[in-house]
């Protein structure tokens, strides 16, 4: 089971991938790709090409976990990223968003307190 909370990074890999891939081939494009090492219990998403399937891969110390989410109608919803970025890093509110397919675009966030910003 994967246990998703806002304590968690949760990396979001912009270049769409073979949704077949098994574990090992997604921990491998953490590691190079992204960058960081996949054992880190950081979530990693990965979309399809049509963006209507995504896969999340997580570490839970004795193997890696992965959900998976094909959608019957419709695409999954990307955040805005830098012209050469190959990842971006969301927070847990804009995953459940993702997840529920509400736009990113017109969600609007109301002040509170916290120390560290909105990946926006």
């Amino acid at each position: 089971m994967i246990t998703l909370s806002p304590d968690c990074r949760y990396f979001l890999y912009r270049e769409p991938i073979n949704i077949n891939k098994s574990f090992y081939k997604l921990a491998a494009i953490v590691k190079e790709q992204i960058g960081t090492d996949p054992l880190s219990r950081d979530v990693f998403m990965f979309l399809n090409n049509r963006r209507n399937q995504i896969k999340l891969l997580v570490w839970q110390g004795d193997g890696f976990a992965i959900f998976h989410k094909r959608l019957e109608a419709g695409t999954f919803e990307l955040p805005v990223f830098l012209h050469d970025q190959r990842h971006v890093v969301i927070t847990y509110s804009q995953l459940v968003l993702i997840l529920q397919g509400i736009s990113l675009q017109k969600v609007h966030y109301r002040k509170r307190y916290g120390q560290q910003t909105s990946v926006r």
